[in-house]
């Protein structure tokens, strides 16, 4: 069954949660964005190591819940981990959520949410 077209018609950002070089590297592609004030909300939270897991929790729960201009969220998959129970619940078309490697963290598919959604439906 399709989405009703309001569930998406409004979706023209991307938001990336990651570290510094992937946020950088996001932003220098043009897809940074800031709401108008005044909250002025940022569409990207760079993520170093002094960075607390419920500030990664927060921004994940804005992203995918608060802010209905969002159509996907790129999250670094070394940072997923540390909210992999969130990541893992998260079940909704829109925003969609994409792991992706960063310079210092391979890829690993075996930890990918969706990867194992994938796996689970072909029976693998």
């Amino acid at each position: 069954m399709a989405l009703p077209q309001s569930s998406y018609k409004d979706r023209q950002f991307i938001a990336v949660i990651g570290d510094e070089d992937t946020v950088t590297g996001i932003l220098l592609a043009g897809v940074g964005h800031v709401t108008d004030p005044p909250d002025s909300q940022k569409n990207y939270l760079v993520v170093d190591q002094k960075t607390e897991t419920p500030t990664i929790e927060a921004a994940f729960e804005l992203f995918t819940s608060k802010r209905k201009d969002i159509g996907i969220l790129l999250i670094n998959q070394h940072i997923a981990e540390k909210i992999r129970g969130r990541v893992d619940k998260y079940n909704e078309a829109f925003p969609s959520l994409l792991e992706i490697p960063s310079k210092d963290h391979p890829y690993d598919p075996e930890k990918d949410s969706v990867m194992k959604r994938v796996q689970k439906i072909f029976g693998e």
